[in-house]
């Protein structure tokens, strides 16, 4: 069934290309408008170009260690190196191809908006769906072709450190590029020049907008893809092993499964995608709903869809693997709706939020932590229930599938994430090219709503790492049980670990401790970038006060090089920490100290992102919620405090927290693909210091 993949492929990538077509033949708008178009282009692309070079020597490195490992010690097949170097170049186009399109329909919004409401949402929707859509499709074309080389479980797990790979490194670059470029805008243009961010006096207005394509549709591309691929070929390597305790089904059907299901969500998100519609006046609360009629439909969709499969292909006695599958689709729906509550204006939390503002700014970031911290308790208790759930129904590949499932709709969930860039680019487009008020107004309301979806975008990529990375640790234990020759089912590695061995615990407070060491790393990156960014724009306002007044023409340019500078600065070492701690840790202490490692990553991470994630979501939405009118409105100093808070928040929600979730998967891939080379080094590292 191989053939399965490759339609669920080229119907993605068909759908893609036609929604793409249809986003360029819709009206750019007036000169004014097409210029500021094509600066964000220009901006966007030279940070990709900046950033590809230095992944591409990142890439080069690893592509000559893993070739010595294969080619020259034999300890890995002869295809690994070039599949880590497949998965890092299709999560990068995945990546590209979304902002090149993002980028061309900020225009295409904002004048769709003079239209209607409805006409500004399709086009930034179809944007987002060719976003979504080529990620699926790109994703499954990459598993096809490994598929068909018939190297399933080892190469997969290594193209899929490939995307992981790149992912982090699009993530964590881009959030340092956009959030350096957010706070210059905010701090110094909102709170001490008392203009809109996207005010054309502004100098970091246009890198502001470059930084929502590169951050929040290439990096998220990127990054939502590695996710996509790592849930589906971490359950493919277990199904092999799984067929073993399953009666009268083979490794090949095991296999077949994720993949299978992959397609059917890719079919039925794109049926989803043509219910996302409004009228023209609708409010905000309409808007969510149509949303919500494309994804909840979809995943009815997928519920029936994969129902049939195990029925027509499997046979009855195997609803099993349909239950697992359906244990992660509803506990990626209640995750993705309790993102939802925690950080839209249009529930307690974030209202009570922006009540807090007006007591100042300390009394907001208090509020906003408290609000994060509790907003873990939801997606801890749903993740705990559905791996209990899916262990029981099918032991880890039933957990495996409960991450597919969980991520089946992304082919419609991601649309509905990726649009909120274009509709932020196309509020910013509005401003600048003093466009009427009502476009402007329209163009707030799509980019409120987007602030949600991608709160809910992330809480999904979030959940379903949680997920993965489980998967990965069983992967992980059956490599160890492989090379060191052991007795017994694959769980046998992981689970028959005593917890008081000095070796576990080291491994379990390194693990813990890394996600807090790498969110220092990126948060501390961002500092530095934006105090560049803020020191440049004061500067301007200091050299050439013609540029408030109008009279004088802001450097664009020379903000988008400080953040592009900045970001390519910054993003190399909390990068270079996913792949060193493992190897060292393994090396050091052994590889049963590295699934400690593993599993104290997992599950503080897990938490950390989630926190980090809807606290910063909230932020941004309290701060809209008083400029919507409430609490004195924008220029108020509720406003003020309420923009100290959102301010504090980009690095959490756009930067460090989604990159958490990368940073867990890569790990645990990385320990699988050099799980060999680790131990044979324990082992020399045992023979030299005992």
């Amino acid at each position: 069934m191989m053939w399965v993949t490759w339609i669920g492929s080229v119907a993605a990538l068909g759908f893609a290309l036609i929604l793409a077509l249809a986003v360029l033949r819709k009206e750019p708008g007036n000169e004014r408008m097409k210029e500021l178009s094509r600066a964000v282009q220009e901006g966007a692309i030279a940070y990709l170009k900046q950033q590809y070079k230095v992944v591409t020597i990142f890439f080069v490195v690893l592509f000559a260690i893993l070739g010595v490992i294969s080619w020259g010690l034999g300890l890995l097949s002869g295809f690994v190196p070039f599949a880590f170097i497949t998965g890092g170049f299709f999560s990068a186009l995945a990546g590209f191809i979304g902002m090149t399109v993002a980028t061309r329909a900020n225009a295409r919004t904002a004048w769709g908006a003079r239209e209607s409401l409805n006409a500004g949402l399709r086009v930034a929707f179809s944007s987002g769906t060719v976003m979504g859509m080529t990620v699926v499709g790109l994703g499954l074309l990459d598993i096809s072709i490994w598929w068909w080389l018939e190297e399933i479980p080892p190469i997969m797990i290594t193209f899929g450190m490939g995307a992981s790979a790149m992912a982090l490194f699009a993530r964590l670059g881009g959030g340092i590029f956009t959030k350096a470029a957010d706070v210059g805008a905010d701090l110094v243009g909102k709170v001490e020049a008392g203009i809109p961010e996207d005010d054309p006096r502004n100098p970091a207005s246009i890198a502001d907008n470059v930084g929502d394509n590169v951050g929040d549709v290439a990096g998220m591309g990127a990054d939502l893809y590695e996710s996509y691929v790592g849930s589906i070929i971490a359950t493919m390597a277990l199904g092999a092993v799984a067929s073993l305790g399953l009666d009268s089904i083979t490794a090949l059907q095991a296999i077949q499964v994720p993949v299978s299901i992959a397609t059917i969500g890719v079919l039925c998100s794109i049926l989803g995608t043509f219910v996302v519609r409004a009228k023209g006046d609708a409010s905000q609360a309409v808007l969510l709903g149509a949303l919500r009629r494309g994804t909840y439909g979809s995943t009815a969709l997928i519920a029936i869809g994969s129902f049939l499969l195990v029925i027509l292909t499997l046979g009855s006695e195997f609803l099993g693997i349909w239950a697992a599958m359906i244990v992660g689709l509803i506990a990626g729906n209640i995750i993705g709706y309790f993102t939802e509550y925690y950080t839209s204006d249009h529930y307690k939390p974030t209202q009570l939020l922006s009540n807090e503002a007006l007591t100042g700014p300390a009394t907001t970031i208090i509020a906003g932590m408290s609000l994060g911290m509790l907003s873990t308790l939801i997606p801890v208790l749903t993740v705990i229930g559905a791996t209990l759930a899916a262990f029981f129904l099918l032991g880890l590949y039933g957990i495996g599938l409960s991450a597919v499932g969980m991520l089946s709709t992304l082919g419609i969930t991601l649309a509905t994430d990726a649009y909120g860039p274009v509709a932020d680019n196309a509020g910013g487009i509005a401003e600048m090219a003093k466009m009427e008020p009502h476009v402007r107004e329209r163009t707030d309301a799509l980019d409120s709503l987007g602030n949600t979806t991608a709160a809910t975008g992330k809480g999904f990529a979030i959940g379903s790492a949680a997920l993965t990375a489980l998967a990965l640790l069983a992967e992980y234990g059956n490599k160890i049980k492989i090379v060191r020759g052991a007795d017994g089912h694959v769980t046998d590695v992981v689970m028959n670990i005593n917890l008081l061995d000095p070796k576990i615990l080291i491994g379990l407070f390194l693990g813990a401790m890394l996600p807090f060491v790498f969110s220092s790393l990126s948060m501390r990156a961002v500092g530095r970038a934006a105090g560049d960014m803020v020191n440049e724009v004061r500067r301007q306002f200091r050299e050439k006060p013609g540029i408030l007044e109008g009279t004088e023409r802001p450097d664009y340019a020379g903000c988008v090089a400080i953040s592009t500078q900045g970001a390519q600065r910054e993003m190399v070492v909390p990068s270079l920490l996913a792949v060193i701690a493992p190897i060292l840790t393994g090396i050091i202490f052994g590889p049963f100290t590295v699934i400690a490692l593993l599993a104290g990553a997992l599950t503080s991470g897990f938490v950390l992102a989630i926190m980090m994630a809807n606290a910063g979501g909230a932020w941004d939405n309290a701060k809209k919620f008083i400029e919507g009118g409430a609490h004195g409105g924008k220029g108020s100093d509720a406003h003020k405090a309420a923009v100290v808070g959102d301010t504090v928040g980009d690095p959490f929600k756009d930067t460090s927290g989604p990159s958490i979730n990368i940073l867990l998967k890569l790990m645990s891939m990385v320990s699988i693909v050099f799980v060999t080379t680790v131990i044979a080094l324990n082992d020399l590292f045992i023979r030299i210091f005992s």
